[in-house]
């Protein structure tokens, strides 16, 4: 079935549902598994007074060590190889593409992601992360949407 399993990961309870699917697909089929998390480093194009673009890059890059952290854990608990690998997205490189590089470069024979992440502002303006990913990979793409396990969490 699948032996490298690439899941994007970004903290938001949509890309929790889609890690948890991953590692269950991982444990299921003794598949390795890599979380993988973008720091999304977007160029500032306005000057503010007193703004440090750098506190939101150091806070994204903080969140991914303590997402590794219970990602690590789970797996370890599953029987599951593998480790989260933090990318950086720019302005040449958006997080779909930073993603798809990533799943190459890990040789990954499934990517999993949620349909909607916490970016909900870029989803307006260019459409969403998982929709590119799609559009473009060269691989099969699993999509958890944001609804799944809803109803297990309300019983």
């Amino acid at each position: 079935m699948y032996t490298r399993i690439l899941v994007a990961v970004d903290g938001s309870n949509t890309s929790r549902r889609a890690f948890e699917s991953a590692l269950a697909l991982a444990k299921f089929s003794g598949a390795e598994l890599q979380p993988f998390y973008v720091v999304e480093n977007t160029p500032m194009y306005f000057e503010a007074p007193g703004y440090d673009p750098s506190v939101l890059r150091n806070r994204l890059v903080e969140e991914g060590k303590e997402l590794g952290a219970e990602f690590a854990k789970a797996m370890v608990e599953h029987g599951v190889k593998g480790e989260l690998v933090v990318g950086e997205a720019s302005s040449l490189d958006d997080v779909s593409s930073t993603v798809l590089k990533a799943a190459a470069a890990f040789n990954a024979d499934l990517l999993v992601m949620g349909t909607h992440g916490r970016r909900g502002v870029q989803r307006l303006i260019l459409g969403s992360v998982a929709e590119r990913c799609v559009r473009q990979a060269s691989l099969p793409v699993l999509l958890i949407p944001s609804a799944a396990g809803k109803n297990s969490e309300a019983a």
